[in-house]
């Protein structure tokens, strides 16, 4: 699905860069070799970071930085 009409840039290449670090939507355009334009993206990008920030997020109770047992 398409996040940027603008630039092309598919959910799947935001999902990347995010995982890359990129942790505002200038860093996401960066990393996909492109610039913001109209910004209407930019709900949709905010989302997707924070949706990875919760993914890597520690559980409740667990210090961030330790690390999680395998299950």
């Amino acid at each position: 699905m398409y996040i940027c009409l603008c630039n092309a840039l598919t959910d799947k290449q935001v999902r990347q860069a995010v995982a890359d670090g990129a942790c505002r939507p200038r860093d996401i355009y960066g990393a996909c070799g492109c610039r913001a334009q109209c910004s209407s993206c930019a709900r949709a990008m905010v989302a997707a970071i924070r949706d990875a920030a919760a993914a890597w997020a520690p559980p409740p109770g667990r210090p961030k930085g330790e690390p999680v047992p395998a299950p």
